[in-house]
């Protein structure tokens, strides 16, 4: 049984995984992952991630990842035996050295995409490190993965859905190039997503084609300017929800989800739909289809288009910015709940009426969506709601006080 793991940023995010099925999670740790900018967990927080996840029979892996430093490295050593005593299952590391440290603290050791395994001789020399697992290379192919798990002696762990990143295994310097906030230390401000031009001073053709592929769609284009445009440092998302069957005969242990840096809605609705997927090839493997909705729900939150990455070719496709069919509204806070008539008040600063569609997302909720079916003021019902009202809405899932409130609007052309 493959395992789904699923990224946390913080605790509304890790509520919101396990609600929905992750059978693993990951984290980072501040200062020692490649996730600076989200939110991330202090070393007190890990008994408490360690409890929650308890609850779900969910394994733990803490996020080590980032190049470290002799200082770092020191550090990082010194708490194994306070991480060790949270209960965390296991550690992400990028750096081979500190396997034995993680192992003899009682700890799995897992390593990291950024050591670019690629090939079985690899996890072989892993194994007599003492490692458990390995996340295998972005770069290689789906046939690669199947010949190099076969023969490997510890798991291995692939990427299935989330960004992809523009260097190898993520290793990349264009961030400290430009900024001095180094990607392989977790700072990377993604200059890759910005727009770019391009100044080209040989020949007089206003297009270029350095792809491969005969369709030309990896181009740049050339401007009134003079300038050429491109967005070719940018690759659209990973999504593998239609390859499902070929992945799992793969023999890899585990399916990760990228997205540590985004929103709790997105970690509940992606780990959802791959966990339904999951349970229903291995069910039944000879009746598998791919649901409409399941593609439909995928692109409602956030992504920058979906590609395969290099499991069947190498990726051309690119895109720039968002492509969800929505936009997420913060309309309000949830002032209480009435578990006996199954009822929500919300204090709301923004217009609401039947038939929107609403994320209700907290740290023991998680997150839930959910769409207006009845609206009540002072017990009378209600099609539509002003801003600056309180309203009660029906709300079969339990919600708490101090929950956030989101709105989804659908998206136009200007946003």
């Amino acid at each position: 049984m493959v395992e789904l793991l699923a990224p946390a940023g913080n605790f509304i995010s890790l509520r919101a995984v396990l609600e929905n099925g992750a059978d693993a999670v990951y984290f980072g740790l501040d200062d020692y992952n490649m996730r600076a900018n989200a939110k991330n967990f202090s070393i007190d927080d890990l008994s408490d991630v360690s409890e929650m996840a308890s609850q779900y029979g969910a394994k733990t892996y803490l996020c080590t990842n980032i190049i470290l430093n002799e200082r770092l490295a020191s550090e990082l050593e010194s708490k194994l035996e306070k991480i060790s005593s949270s209960d965390i299952d296991g550690l992400i590391l990028s750096d081979i050295g500190l396997i034995e440290d993680t192992v003899s603290h009682g700890l799995e050791a897992h390593i990291s995409v950024q050591e670019n395994v690629t090939n079985s001789y690899t996890l072989k020399t892993l194994k007599k490190l003492g490692a458990k697992r390995a996340i295998l290379s972005r770069e290689l192919s789906l046939r690669e993965i199947t010949e190099i798990t076969k023969k490997s002696p510890i798991e291995t762990e692939i990427f299935i859905h989330g960004a992809i990143c523009m260097a190898i295994s993520g290793r990349c310097f264009l961030s400290y190039g430009l900024y001095g906030r180094s990607a392989n230390c977790g700072d990377c401000l993604q200059p890759c997503r910005k727009n770019w031009t391009l100044t080209y001073e040989e020949g007089e053709d206003n297009v270029i084609n350095f792809s491969d592929v005969e369709d030309e769609t990896f181009i740049i284009t050339g401007s009134d300017d003079g300038s050429y445009r491109t967005n070719f440092f940018s690759p659209k998302d990973m999504c593998m929800i239609e390859y499902i069957p070929q992945l799992m005969e793969s023999g890899v242990a585990s399916f990760k989800i990228e997205g540590r840096a985004r929103s709790p809605d997105y970690g509940a609705m992606v780990t959802g739909i791959y966990r339904e997927a999951i349970d229903s090839y291995e069910n039944n493997p000879s009746q598998y289809n791919v649901k409409d909705e399941w593609m439909d729900e995928l692109t409602s939150v956030f992504n920058r288009g979906f590609d395969t990455n290099f499991y069947f070719s190498t990726p051309f496709e690119v895109s720039e910015d968002n492509q969800s069919k929505y936009i997420k509204r913060d309309i309000g806070q949830v002032v209480n709940y009435y578990g006996r008539v199954k009822a929500a008040e919300l204090r709301i600063w923004d217009d609401l009426k039947i038939g929107d569609k609403i994320i209700i997302q907290g740290q023991t909720t998680g997150s839930i969506t959910h769409t207006i079916d009845s609206m009540q003021i002072e017990g009378k019902s209600v099609e539509k709601v002003d801003k600056n009202s309180n309203v009660a809405i029906s709300m079969p899932t339990k919600v708490r006080k101090n929950d956030f409130v989101y709105k989804l609007v659908e998206r136009n052309s200007n946003d």
